[in-house]
Parts: structure tokens; C-alpha cells; sequence
């Protein structure tokens, strides 16, 4: 070989090998292997006591990385492929716990649409109770009539333990991120509202499919708690995430509403508390119902899609949080306005159900279209002329949620069948 071909074949060899001291400096090249970050933890030193959510500052571990696969879909794709990890957990509702939590806006107020999801499932696969509520419910609901009592006399929940919630105003908002799952607490505490600290829940069931088996409080291991029917006496100074009436085994379907709220919330509560009790309560789906309160106040496209964006931050959330569970996002229905005088769709509720349904299957979760559901454009008028819709073109009636939550919870199970 000529002398100049050696030194340039010298040259070449150091440019390639100092590219590659660039691009992973010492210590980092090991780390590229195919399997090294797909471990969820499994450090148990991480995991709070249950149903304790601890409130001291604690080294937040790495989110685990999800364990359902990534599947590759196209335009013809079934969404409901993506509820196949909740399909096999069914199989065990008979020997332990199957929980799903649901989340949504003031459409999913008063246990609605949450409460047919409910009945279908457990009717199916067993399960009692209605599952979470908060120590003080400010919204009453369909199902459980709540009352609540300080230092032995009747309290309406504005005057009960102060609350806080992250989705609501600022003042009424945490800086650590401890709000529990339903992402509101109420914290006991004769500083902060005389009485406080000693608090009777009273939460009766008001339909028959409401009857539940046990009581479970979570709340911080200050609180202390005793049962009585449908009584839960609590004491002590501390932080109270929830109250659950369920049962040992079948399904447990947990309704949260969050009125006024776009679900860009999520990221905001602390990934501990999450992955703790979707963990150790075997949450096997979680249903996200937004997208509606981002409509009124935003006719520009490019507002929408940050606001898909947000929550597709909030979906990539959860799953990191639930790693073994499966997520099913429900789309906003129509939604009416006046425009020249005459009532119509809003012009970017069907651009915001095209932008849901593509963040959906980009992320492998299951997608349910209210909006193409109920008939598409104008489509609220007609159920308004037959009592399934409010008088604001916004919101079903209370026969309109039952046949809402009736055909979410229908289209999930005929998936199982196909």
C-alpha cells in the first residue's frame, strides 16, 4: 500500500474513534443495551405501607417503564386491541380485586355514565360498592348519600376540613403534589378549621347496587379510623386521600369527576402516591373523559391541538403510573352553540374528536368517539328534543348519561367477543 493511502486510512480510523468518545463518553456505552431500561422497579424499600400514603419528602424513583407492548396500527385498526390487558385481568375478578378508575369533567358528575359502567361490569364479573369517594363530597350523587359530621354536629362540606384540589384555583392547590388518586384531599387539622380533627363520615347507599361488603380509608397513618355500618369515625391531625365502600374480589369501578377541568392535571400529583395505590389495588383500566370544557373558549385549531398534546402528556403519565393496566380515553360529545343566530356543532369539536382519536392510537390506548356516537354534527339537538340533553347543549340529562355509559361499557365487552 502507497505511504499516502496508510496515512489516510490513519486519519479516518482517529476521526471514527473520536466521534465515538463524543458520543458516548465513559460510563455511557454500557448503558445502550436492548433490555437495560425496560425493567420496571421492583425496589420495595420505594413503596409506601398501604393504605398509608406517607407525607414526608422522600427521593422519588425512576417512573418505570410500561409493559404493554407498542403496537403498529393503521386507519382500519380497533381500538379496543388496547384493552387487552384489562380483558385478562377479568379472568381473576372472581379470586381478588379488579379496579378501574374514572376520570372525567362535570359530564361524569353524580356517579353518571361511571354508575352504568359499573352495574355492567360488576353484574358480570362480581364486585360490590361504589368504590371512592372523598371525605366530603360537594356534589351529591346518584348513587351514595354522604353527610358528614364534626365534633358531633352536622357540617356542610364548605365548612368541613379544608380541602385542596389539583384542579381547582390556585389557593385551593398544593406545592408537593399530594392529593391521592381522586387528586383532591381534605386535611384534618384544628389549625386550619376548628373541629377538624375529629370528623364522622356518614355514606349511605341510596341504590340497591351501591351495597358494598367492607370500608377502606386512605389516609395518612396520623388519621386514625373505626367503623360502624355506614358510619367511619376518624381522628388526629392529617391528610384523608378517600374512602372506598367495595369488596374483597370482583370489579370496583371508582367514578372522579373533576368539574371544570381540561385533564391536564395529572402530571401535577405525586408519581409515588399514584404508582402506590394503582399498584397494591390492582387498577387493571383507566378511563380519561376530557376535551369538552377546552371547546367554548378556544376556536383556534392551534389551541386545540396544545391542548391534545397536554393530554397525550397526561395518557404517557398514567401509563408510566400503571404500567399494567390498560387506558381507555372517551372524546367529547357534540356540543352546541349559536353561530348567525342559529344553534350549531361547535366548529372545533369535531377537529378536537379527529386530533383525540389519532393521539389515542399514536399512544396504543383504546379511543371512544361520544361526538360520532351520538350522530356527529347537530346531533345534541335531536337528544335534546327527546330529554337526553340539557338546555345548555352541553351537558346529557341523567337518562342521557345512562344510555352514554351503557354504550362505552357495551363497545368494551363486544371487544372482548371479537
Amino acid at each position: 500500500m502507497r505511504p499516502y493511502k496508510v496515512l489516510l486510512f490513519i486519519a479516518v480510523t482517529m476521526a471514527v474513534l473520536g466521534a465515538l468518545y463524543w458520543a458516548f463518553p465513559e460510563g455511557k456505552l454500557l448503558k445502550t443495551s436492548l433490555f437495560a431500561d425496560n425493567e420496571p422497579s421492583t425496589d420495595i424499600d420505594t413503596i409506601a405501607e398501604f393504605p398509608v400514603f406517607a407525607e414526608e419528602d422522600t427521593i422519588v424513583p425512576e417512573t418505570p417503564k410500561p409493559i404493554i407492548p407498542k403496537v403498529v396500527v393503521d386507519s382500519t385498526t380497533d381500538s379496543r386491541v388496547f384493552l387487552q390487558a384489562f380483558y385478562a385481568s377479568l379472568a381473576q375478578s372472581s379470586e381478588r380485586k379488579i379496579r378501574v378508575i374514572h376520570y372525567g369533567d362535570s359530564q361524569i358528575e353524580e356517579d353518571r355514565m361511571t354508575q352504568q359502567i359499573r352495574e355492567t361490569l360488576q353484574a358480570r364479573y362480581g364486585g360490590k360498592g361504589v368504590g371512592l369517594m372523598p371525605l366530603a363530597q360537594t356534589i351529591p350523587t346518584l348513587t351514595v348519600k354522604q353527610e358528614l359530621r364534626m365534633s358531633g354536629r352536622f357540617t356542610m362540606p364548605a365548612n368541613g376540613p379544608r380541602r385542596y384540589l389539583v384542579y381547582g384555583p390556585k389557593p385551593t392547590q398544593r406545592t408537593d403534589g399530594l392529593y391521592g388518586v381522586m387528586g383532591q384531599v381534605a386535611v384534618m387539622n384544628d389549625s386550619l378549621v376548628s373541629g377538624s380533627e375529629d370528623v364522622t363520615a356518614i355514606c349511605k347507599p341510596i341504590v340497591k347496587t351501591a351495597l358494598y361488603e367492607r370500608w377502606q380509608v386512605f389516609a395518612d397513618s396520623s388519621v386514625h379510623y373505626t367503623f360502624a355500618g355506614d358510619t367511619v369515625q376518624l381522628s388526629g391531625k392529617g391528610s384523608v386521600y378517600g374512602l372506598s365502600q367495595e369488596s374483597k374480589t370482583g370489579i370496583i369501578v371508582d367514578n372522579v369527576p373533576m368539574r371544570g377541568c381540561l385533564g391536564i392535571v395529572f402530571t401535577k400529583i405525586d408519581s409515588e402516591q399514584l404508582r402506590t395505590f394503582y399498584e397494591k389495588e390492582n387498577v387493571r383500566l383507566i378511563i380519561m373523559q376530557f376535551g369538552g370544557n377546552a371547546i367554548p373558549s378556544n376556536q383556534n385549531p392551534g389551541t386545540i391541538s396544545a391542548i391534545v398534546k397536554g393530554l397525550r402528556e397526561q395518557v404517557q403519565y398514567l401509563r408510566a403510573c400503571a404500567p399494567e393496566a390498560s387506558i381507555l380515553f372517551i372524546g367529547p360529545s357534540d356540543m352546541l352553540t349559536q353561530i348567525d343566530g342559529e344553534w350549531q356543532t361547535y366548529p372545533m369539536v369535531p377537529y378536537m374528536d379527529k386530533l383525540l382519536r389519532k393521539m389515542a392510537m399514536e399512544e396504543n390506548i383504546a379511543y371512544f368517539s361520544l361526538y360520532r356516537w351520538m350522530g356527529g354534527a347537530g346531533s345534541m339537538m335531536r337528544w335534546q328534543e327527546v330529554g337526553l340533553a340539557g338546555s345548555d347543549g352541553v351537558h346529557f340529562t341523567r337518562s342521557g348519561a345512562r344510555k352514554a355509559g351503557n354504550a362505552v361499557v357495551n363497545w368494551m365487552l363486544e371487544g372482548m367477543e371479537e
